[in-house]
């Protein structure tokens, strides 16, 4: 039986009194049993939470009530794992990092796609698809033919569009993400920079993954998730990836293989890159998870 129910969600607008509103929303979360990340900025709020059904139900209502958010952008799945081991409400510059503060969502957008139209849309001979994801991200999964610019953090593909911009000018632009946030600044970004045909996925990834048919999908591979989950596959299902814990990269079961792989400690991509210290740190951290869990 399905005994969390997972609320992602997002909405650019405009808030004040930042820290009321940081202290409002931790203990409404606390008082209704949820836990997560959420993430408040003056340009709006992003998070993931999960908890009992009724309570996340609660909580939802209690965002959609926050000014400008009765559209809050949100998708919902279940599983019977706990997604997550604690809360954390968090005041930040921006809700998702790309170091722009001219990029305005708020304001303009691109042209939305609907998941059951996107297959048809990105088949044009004129539509060129871009993953704005990071390259951890993109490696266990993406969709069949889109262009891959290889950062390392949101905040790199500016400088990536800058240097490549050039070869897509007369081409109709399909971006797409996760759930969709990342792509609501991409697009801005774009079209601030003459870009003229600019479109997304509405609900990103898995908006589709939930919505298009396995057999009519063009989605290759799984959906890395910011929560224990580590991935996620058509219908929402958990996928088969776990997480390094050191470095926050998805692992498959033959990477787990792997002579340097230590749970919670390392595996292949950072086996090299943390001090014996730091990596007793790590172990201690992994005995905390592990009582957690039991």
């Amino acid at each position: 039986m399905k005994k969390f129910k997972i609320l992602a969600f997002y909405k650019f607008t405009q808030f004040d009194a930042l820290s009321k509103l940081q202290s409002d929303l931790q203990n409404y979360c606390q008082e209704n049993q949820v836990l997560g990340s959420v993430l408040i900025s003056g340009e709006g709020l992003n998070g993931t939470i999960a908890g009992r059904e009724e309570n996340i139900d609660l909580v939802l209502s209690f965002f959609q009530n926050l000014p400008g958010c009765r559209n809050l952008e949100y998708k919902t799945s279940f599983t019977t794992e706990k997604p997550f081991l604690k809360l954390r409400v968090r005041l930040k510059k921006e809700i998702v990092t790309m170091g722009r503060p001219e990029v305005k969502p708020s304001q303009l957008v691109g042209n939305y796609i609907d998941p059951k139209a996107w297959n048809n849309f990105i088949k044009q001979d004129d539509v060129v698809v871009i993953d704005t994801r990071n390259d951890y991200e993109v490696a266990i999964g993406t969709f069949e033919g889109s262009i891959n610019p290889g950062t390392q953090r949101f905040r790199d593909f500016p400088s990536w569009w800058v240097k490549n911009s050039s070869k897509y000018k007369d081409k109709k632009i399909a971006m797409f993400c996760t759930g969709g946030i990342r792509c609501e600044k991409s697009t801005n970004y774009l079209i601030q920079n003459n870009q003229k045909n600019v479109f997304h996925l509405k609900g990103g990834i898995l908006k589709y993954l939930e919505d298009v048919p396995i057999n009519e999908s063009k989605w290759k591979g799984e959906c890395f998730v910011f929560d224990q989950r580590v991935s996620v596959k058509h219908g929402l299902e958990k996928g088969s990836y776990n997480l390094c814990y050191a470095c926050r990269r998805p692992l498959s079961e033959g990477d787990k293989k792997d002579i340097n792989y230590e749970e919670g400690v390392s595996c292949h991509h950072c086996f090299n890159q943390h001090s014996p210290e730091r990596k007793n740190g790590f172990r201690e951290r992994q005995r905390q998870i592990n009582r957690k869990l039991e």
